[in-house]
């Protein structure tokens, strides 16, 4: 392809893309085709000869496009959202212009510096302290791939400070801290460090977060079987609920255990924090006052593609203590003479993208204030289901809403009668929302919504973020929920006397 070719492809991906979007409401939420429909649909071969442009790109309309779930649709309302701004999809085509590993400054000086720029500018939108910029020179930013990965990076980091700071301990006392509403990152961090991981049990009297008495309580447990917890992963507006752990409590019990680290993942709910209405909720002083290391995800709510995934920390020796690693081909005088920053020691790997050019585009062309306003319309759309919620009989909140974020389930009916056991009433309810989470499931085309568990509780979450959504799709998708909750009620119930019968 020649230049001439590029741009006359580019002109038609940029039409198809805006196509996409202008009809992205009217396709089905849910990708409907069945497993492997694109493996016998594609030859299992290489071509021999080059293929046409056009077909390359026809194709991606009728074999690709029918197997996207479409993440972006305002009836999308599953896990959280994924976003697609038109300002970050143009920040990833001219990145993507410019390719190269960006594994040191002077593989592009650019792309180091203008990461070390807007994760500063992204620390000031949330309000995190200056401990936690670059241009301290002691804490700073980076950008991860998602907040899983930034999990590892922090434990890798913490292993290598507790370590070092208690050269006796054996490896295989270590132990991570999480909670049992934690986000599989912790576990998944235990897994590839081959550590142990222990998840603290929350309470739903405590709306699933965790308490300082909690922790305390394990870390005396722990210490007395010569295990040596060395970080404790908090969090900030949970998966499943959007919990949120008491970080006030728990700094103060770990000021007692000045060597584990305290991460705070907030991948979600961490946005809110440019909202200043909402930095109580999102422990903004906690997070500044006692967090080793804090992060979000603005490819989450935040506007900005996949993926960029921030991460913060107090001390950067931290990362670049553990995870350094220099051969000769790769040292520089701006390295040597510390007046760069080498962002391949932050992270697992050696290469990295230009995500900090989508982040760039997204935050100057929105400014503050509109990323405030697509973060309040969301939480305003989720005030505005909730209202609905409460106003029927049929549903109740599972939890208090959180920002974005409602978890809910079908009530029994009135006609049903079950055993006084608390237990039984339990699983008869699971029972019944399961049923209804089945129903809902058959209308993916229409609406996505997914289920959690919490302490044995089977609920619904529903989750508001997509830039597109608005309030009419909340009546619609209100519809959908409760036309099925009709239909599950009444085939629980007849399910039931067929039982009985």
């Amino acid at each position: 392809m020649d230049i001439e070719e590029f741009r006359k492809a580019g002109y038609q991906a940029i039409d198809r893309i805006c196509d996409y979007y202008a009809s992205i409401q009217d396709r089905p939420v849910v990708s409907q085709v069945q497993p492997g429909y694109l493996v016998d649909a594609l030859p299992s071969q290489p071509p021999e000869e080059a293929d046409n442009f056009n077909a390359i790109a026809d194709d991606f309309q009728k074999l690709i496009l029918p197997g996207i779930t479409n993440w972006q649709h305002p009836s999308f309302f599953a896990y959280f959202p994924t976003a697609a701004s038109f300002e970050g999809i143009l920040g990833d085509l001219y990145a993507s212009s410019v390719s190269n590993p960006g594994f040191n400054w002077l593989s592009s000086p650019a792309c180091t510096e203008l990461e070390q720029v807007v994760m500063d500018w992204c620390a000031k939108l949330l309000g995190l302290g200056d401990h936690f910029l670059n241009k301290n020179g002691v804490g700073g930013g980076v950008i991860q791939t998602t907040a899983s990965e930034a999990c590892i990076v922090v434990c890798v980091a913490a292993r290598a400070r507790y370590v070092r700071e208690h050269p006796d301990v054996k490896l295989e006392d270590l132990v991570i801290y999480t909670t049992t509403q934690t986000h599989s990152l912790g576990v998944k961090a235990g897994l590839v460090l081959g550590l142990e991981v222990r998840a603290l049990e929350v309470k739903a009297e405590d709306e699933y977060g965790l308490r300082g008495e909690a922790l305390r309580q394990a870390l005396v447990e722990d210490h007395a079987r010569e295990k040596r917890p060395f970080i404790m992963i908090g969090t900030v507006g949970s998966t499943s609920s959007g919990a949120v752990d008491n970080l006030a409590e728990i700094g103060e019990v770990l000021k007692e255990y000045p060597s584990i680290w305290l991460h705070v993942d907030s991948a979600w709910a961490g946005v809110a924090l440019s909202c200043p209405e909402y930095r109580d909720f999102a422990q903004l002083e906690p997070i500044n006052k006692y967090a080793t290391s804090y992060g979000t995800n603005f490819h989450k709510w935040g506007l900005v593609n996949f993926d960029a995934s921030m991460l913060w920390v107090r001390d950067r020796r931290n990362l670049t203590d553990a995870l350094d690693v220099t051969p000769e081909f790769l040292r520089t005088k701006q390295h040597d003479a510390g007046l760069v920053i080498d962002y391949r020691n932050w992270h697992l790997g050696l290469g990295r993208r230009f995500r900090s050019l989508k982040v760039w585009f997204v935050l100057r062309r929105y400014g503050v204030e509109g990323f405030r306003k697509h973060i309040r319309e969301g939480i305003a759309l989720n005030e505005h289901f909730v209202s609905l919620v409460r106003a029927s009989p049929a549903f109740e909140l599972v939890t208090k809403p959180s920002l974005a974020l409602t978890v809910f389930r079908l009530t029994l009916p009135p006609t049903a009668t079950i055993d006084g056991d608390p237990d039984a009433r339990l699983a008869a309810q699971n029972a019944l929302n399961e049923t209804f989470h089945k129903r809902i499931s058959n209308e993916s085309d229409k609406i996505f919504l997914t289920q959690t568990k919490l302490n044995g509780t089977f609920c619904i979450r529903f989750a508001v973020g997509a830039q597109r959504t608005r309030k009419e799709h909340i009546d619609q998708a209100w519809e959908v929920i409760q036309r099925n909750a009709l239909a599950a009620t009444e085939e629980w119930l007849q399910s039931r006397t067929s039982i009985q019968a």
